[in-house]
């Protein structure tokens, strides 16, 4: 540690001195991209600030090989931001089910409206603009402006933060108030004037494919003598993890109520909380609620029920455990719905509507009996 606090102290040798930082980070990172970097991605063709717009998003917090599975459905769906825009909210969260982090693609749908009402239908291209659309914070505009455009702005998703912090050993949380402000100036300074979507399309590359989390391979990377992490044996110690506070537990019964063999009742969750504006199975708080549930929603008892195994989920805030119980009920099963609200999903005919994984998992286990 003491051994750390000396070089990250040290004016005379940071790797990086102040003059040449940017043209020697810029320079070894590219030198590195042109050799390693990915440049096969799907939003890497037909560059346009919709495609980036829209891949930014989905990568957020999700990883490269899990957008790709999404991204060419999604823009074979909605080519264009008037498209998007002009869409039910329903297919947006449909083809986006199972990506996670729903709000980001409520907020794509509501951007995409604003981009038609306030920008004539094109994206803006000043960096404040951008960030006053929803879902879109600084370092997402930094990164369309840049791979769209090539316009001189610094990014600093997670793979940046991880890359930086090593280098120029910033140590504790990069999420930390002060930690984000130091990294945000070295972002700014390693920033270059010239081939910028380059730098940042590499700087993002070098931390998911080199500069991981666990397990970076040191030995292939462009800064290994030049990184004060990898200098300390701080490596993997930098940056640190984000504190742990312990999670809630929260628990629910969710309804399965079947009829017809084929069809089960769906309610449409509200847009706020979790899976906002989704479909999924009703919830109710015990197993002690159900009869009451059903005079009062079907009008009768179910014919058959049945308890499934609970299914644990994780979400960022708190753990989810959910038990599904099957109810059967006859086809004279009535229910008095409104068509906004509730819906009798046909499992061998399914709708295009928006599902949360776990939900589309048990959908298709019905399915299967």
């Amino acid at each position: 540690m003491t051994h750390l606090r000396r070089l990250s102290a040290s004016k005379h040798w940071r790797g990086f001195s102040s003059n040449d930082m940017v043209d020697d980070f810029a320079t070894a990172l590219l030198n590195w991209w042109d050799i390693a970097g990915r440049k096969d991605l799907p939003w890497q063709q037909d560059v346009s600030p919709y495609r980036v717009w829209v891949s930014e998003i989905m990568l957020q917090q999700t990883q490269v090989a899990t957008v790709e599975r999404y991204y060419g459905p999604f823009l074979r769906a909605f080519p264009t931001v008037q498209s998007l825009a002009a869409a039910e909210q329903d297919a947006v969260l449909h083809l986006w089910s199972g990506l996670g982090y729903y709000t980001r693609a409520r907020n794509l749908h509501k951007a995409a409206q604003v981009v038609i009402d306030k920008f004539a239908g094109e994206l803006p291209d000043v960096l404040d603009d951008l960030i006053a659309l929803p879902g879109i914070g600084r370092s997402t505009a930094g990164a369309i402006l840049a791979l769209a455009s090539d316009q001189r702005h610094a990014i600093l998703d997670g793979n940046a933060k991880r890359v930086l912090a090593r280098v120029f050993a910033v140590e504790g949380w990069s999420g930390s108030t002060q930690n984000m402000k130091k990294l945000w100036g070295y972002a700014e300074q390693c920033t270059p004037s010239v081939r910028v979507a380059n730098y940042t399309q590499a700087i993002m590359d070098l931390g998911a494919t080199l500069c991981t989390r666990r397990r970076p391979d040191c030995e292939c990377c462009p800064f290994k003598l030049r990184c004060e992490a990898y200098r300390a044996g701080a490596v993997e110690r930098i940056p640190a993890p984000k504190p742990k506070k312990v999670k809630p537990r929260r628990a629910a019964v969710l309804v399965m109520a079947r009829r017809n063999t084929a069809e089960v009742l769906l309610e449409k969750r509200p847009a706020n909380g979790i899976w906002g504006g989704l479909w999924s199975f009703p919830e109710l708080a015990s197993l002690g609620e159900i009869d009451n549930w059903c005079l009062q929603r079907m009008g009768v008892l179910p014919a058959k029920r049945r308890e499934w195994p609970t299914v644990e989920h994780s979400f960022s805030h708190f753990d989810f455990d959910m038990t599904p119980i099957e109810l059967e009920f006859d086809t004279k099963a009535s229910t008095v719905m409104e068509a906004d609200r509730w819906l009798w999903y046909n499992t061998h005919s399914p709708d295009g509507v928006g599902l949360a994984a776990p939900v589309a998992r048990l959908i298709d286990a019905l399915a299967d009996i």
